[in-house]
């Protein structure tokens, strides 16, 4: 998942007392950050085809931790004879299966993320049309929302439910 590199930054205390200060660089499912280049035109065919990277790499990892979860129930099922200890187990398994349909639905949300990217209409506000933006993205990369957009529903979203 996340990496940190770390070196020296020019010009900092660290680099003038030869220590080598953090330099964080973030890993997303094994991919860099994008790096924009200047005048670049959002969302055009190497920013579609980094976050279509992003969430297939996403989508393989969720479906590697669901075959490990299947191998693994398989593997721990045991017929205790203890109620207590099978009430733990089947606790334990409960847990990981409320887990795993949440990652089935995250599964289905990358799939039409996909589609939209797939259709050129990924990156940009589903409410306002306005783009996304590179790094919400990359930290949310199924967003459909821009910030203000996703606010504003979240601030309805209490109103609603007297939260």
């Amino acid at each position: 998942m996340a990496t940190v590199k770390e070196s020296i930054k020019p010009g900092t205390k660290a680099a003038k007392k030869g220590k080598a200060a953090p330099k964080v660089s973030v890993s997303l499912h094994g991919l860099s950050p994008y790096v924009e280049k200047k005048n670049e035109e959002y969302m055009n065919e190497n920013q579609r085809l980094h976050f279509k990277q992003i969430l297939k790499a996403w989508r393989h990892e969720l479906m590697e931790e669901v075959d490990r979860t299947v191998t693994h129930m398989k593997d721990e099922a045991a017929n205790f004879p203890d109620p207590a200890d099978r009430a733990t187990q089947e606790e334990e398994f409960s847990l990981e299966l409320r887990t795993r349909d949440r990652e089935r639905k995250l599964i289905k949300k990358i799939d039409k993320t996909l589609i939209r990217v797939e259709d050129n209409d990924y990156g940009f506000c589903d409410q306002c049309g306005i783009e996304i933006g590179i790094r919400r993205l990359e930290a949310r990369p199924t967003a459909d929302l821009c910030v203000d957009c996703k606010t504003l529903d979240e601030i309805k979203e209490k109103q609603l439910t007297g939260g």
